[in-house]
């Protein structure tokens, strides 16, 4: 395993009785694209200003690049866009870095450097009042990139942003990661979450509830057979793999409940018995399927336990 650069243990920020984070042990790890994904409300936003350590847990811990986040050498290593960014409108987008860097004590030079990184070198001069929303968003991914950081926190980098400034923002997450940073991004969206990150934690009403590859919390993929006749292929894959592990759907095609990689085999012994293959192809549950089975189980987990 990758060293971690963000550890919490049992972090947890309550607000009078009600607890907007609850017991959140995190781990995200050098290198890595990691999504933290949950609904509005969801205390994906407290836990990243705990972890930033703008908000101060009521109980738990963080650890931020091996040290704690109220140490100032560790907060220079960390890049942060964290809700809206705040610029000044009368400002050029330029200016605005400027203003930025020299708080900082970097020079021009990197002003213009993450400029160019997020595409905007060319803009820069114009007010950032005439910006539009995803040229906004981007100079945010700027601002939290001057000082070269090795660590980008972004709390909902696509947030109010079309589809095509959405394609633009992976595309830009994705060439910031692969100059070798760790990238801790949080997002109401799975599609986004799914295409461009290495990992995923699942947070609902401040609970993790899980956390892995985009891929193991699929979990296990199957393989749809659509062939003719379908009570023959049907007979074929009960031969295989057994009653239980073979359904029908709706449309007439069958639903085997078995690795992808067994598609081979299985035309394979479809064609010996003489079926008619139309089509066989891999399925996988949808990140979003998995999520919503995942709050609805710790919904109901609640409901019974109240």
């Amino acid at each position: 395993m990758n060293e971690a650069r963000i550890v919490t243990h049992e972090l947890t920020k309550k607000y009078g009785e009600r607890a907007a984070v609850n017991a959140v042990n995190l781990a995200v790890e050098a290198g890595e694209v990691y999504g933290f994904l949950g609904p509005n409300g969801a205390g994906k936003t407290t836990t990243l200003r705990m972890i930033l350590g703008l908000v101060r847990p009521t109980s738990g811990s963080v650890r931020i690049l091996g040290s704690s986040p109220s140490d100032p050498a560790v907060l220079r290593r960390v890049g942060s866009l964290v809700e809206e960014p705040g610029f000044y409108p009368y400002l050029s987008g330029r200016d605005n870095l400027r203003v930025l860097a020299r708080y900082n004590g970097l020079g021009n030079a990197q002003v213009e450097d993450v400029l160019e990184q997020v595409e905007l070198r060319d803009r820069g001069g114009e007010k950032f009042k005439t910006y539009s929303l995803g040229m906004k968003q981007r100079l945010g991914v700027a601002s939290a990139l001057l000082g070269d950081p090795e660590l980008l926190i972004l709390d909902e980098p696509t947030n109010g942003l079309d589809p095509a400034g959405m394609a633009d923002m992976r595309i830009l997450i994705r060439a910031v990661a692969e100059f070798g940073r760790t990238v801790l991004l949080s997002s109401h969206l799975l599609g986004e979450v799914q295409q461009i990150c290495d990992r995923v934690g699942v947070i609902s009403d401040g609970q993790l509830l899980k956390q892995g590859t985009v891929g193991d919390l699929r979990g296990a993929s199957a393989i749809r057979v659509a062939a003719s006749p379908v009570e023959a292929a049907e007979q074929v894959a009960q031969g295989l793999f057994g009653a239980g592990a073979t359904s029908r759907a709706q449309d007439g095609s069958l639903q085997l409940d078995v690795d992808a990689a067994r598609s081979g085999e299985v035309t394979a012994a479809l064609v010996h018995a003489g079926v008619e293959v139309q089509e066989i192809r891999p399925v996988e549950r949808t990140l979003e399927e998995v999520f919503l089975e995942m709050t609805s189980t710790a919904a109901d987990s609640v409901e019974v336990t109240s």
